[in-house]
């Protein structure tokens, strides 16, 4: 059985992944508990297939594999250390996972080659069935129990030698492998992500209210971003980093051995031309971004955030784009433009709603005009353009 560990483990890395480890297969009843837990508390508003029923189903590898036996959990980083991060004006972030390509597709076609080269090997069937993290799999659970990484403040899962920047898979099987065991590691009295969350999304050491977390208004959110949300949200347009790169544990983080292909889409610099994002069309967007993450946030709530974005990072140059956006686009994006001129407030941003809220018909556009309009009136005079 050792051998069989040990030829797993180094086949693994064989198929380019960063960090293989093992756990079994028995039911994760804790983190269940902690998952019902976090939706009955509402932490999980806005996520609406994150069911107690996908819970359950995910906390027993038997329902997902009737004679399970072990986890081979794997570990992908996606850092690239080559990119620059800098900020630039007019420009918006990118969370780091979503500028490699389609890593779903790339972590299950590796999984599927592991697999398949386990069965040559052992020249019989195995029974496998492997997850990504768009599966029901509790996968930090498994991650966690097999000593692959500990969990983080953040609730991420960090890894001794990857940091938390790693994709994480798993691989349910009928083998019987000896488990490792979890790592003695934690965060101590580390509290860089909580002190340094923008929002406040990490209400409690390794509890996140989803509503609150910029990853989640920016992809998963499909209507109106919060009024109070927007300053906070910065410049970022799709996900965010930032409890990860406030993290100490990331300061020596290795890169991939084998890389996913980076999405050439987004550049070197992680970031995306804020006025160039107003003014695509659903074509050009799906021609630009189809097989990458940022697909999830769809075209409208790209556009909403690249408004969000121009609107904190006043950027005059941009409301050329943003008074076009707000007579053409969709209502939702109209809405946010509306915002972003008033917080940019120029003269030309501040003559284009009123006259919008003399010809706009939408009741949500016409609320978000006459907000921006009041918030403008109300300051101060010598902080007005």
């Amino acid at each position: 059985m050792q051998d069989l560990k040990d030829y797993i483990k180094s086949y693994a890395i064989q198929c380019g992944f960063d960090l293989v480890r093992i756990t079994g297969a028995e039911e994760f009843v804790q983190d269940r508990e902690a998952a019902l837990t976090r939706i009955k508390d509402g932490q999980m508003d806005g996520l609406p297939w994150f069911t107690e029923s996908r819970v359950r189903r995910g906390s027993d590898p038997q329902e997902l594999l009737p004679g399970a036996r072990s986890i081979v959990c794997l570990g992908l980083s996606y850092l690239d250390l080559k990119e620059k991060e800098q900020a630039a004006s007019g420009q918006g972030k990118v969370a780091r996972y979503a500028r490699v390509k389609d890593y779903h597709r790339a972590m299950k076609r590796r999984m599927k080659t592991f697999v398949r080269g386990l069965e040559e090997h052992l020249e019989s069937p195995v029974g496998a069935k492997w997850y990504v993290d768009d599966g029901p799999m509790l996968d930090r659970a498994a991650a966690a129990r097999s000593g692959l990484g500990w969990f983080g403040k953040s609730t991420n899962i960090l890894t001794p030698s990857h940091g938390s920047w790693v994709l994480l898979g798993q691989v349910i099987t009928d083998l019987e492998l000896e488990p490792d065991p979890p790592l003695k590691k934690t965060c101590g009295s580390c509290v860089r992500c909580i002190d340094d969350c923008p929002t406040g999304a990490i209400v409690a050491p390794f509890v996140v209210d989803n509503a609150r977390c910029i990853s989640y208004q920016t992809i998963e959110n499909r209507g109106v971003i919060p009024l109070e949300m927007r300053p906070l949200i910065g410049d970022w347009v799709f996900g965010c980093d930032i409890c990860q790169d406030v993290c100490p544990v990331n300061r020596k983080a290795e890169t991939p051995q084998q890389p996913i292909r980076n999405v050439e889409a987004i550049g070197p610099s992680g970031q995306l031309d804020l006025a160039g994002l107003l003014a695509l069309t659903e074509e050009e967007f799906r021609s630009r971004f189809q097989g990458t993450s940022i697909m999830r946030a769809k075209r409208v709530g790209l556009q909403k955030n690249a408004c969000v974005a121009l609107g904190n990072n006043r950027d005059e140059a941009g409301v050329p784009a943003l008074i076009s956006t707000l007579k053409t686009a969709e209502p939702l994006v109209r809405g946010h433009a509306a915002w972003a001129l008033g917080q940019i407030a120029t003269l030309e941003s501040i003559v284009s709603l009123e006259q919008s809220s003399t010809s706009e018909t939408d009741p949500y556009v016409l609320e978000e005009i006459e907000t921006a309009l009041k918030e403008y009136r109300e300051r101060p005079a010598m902080s007005k353009v």
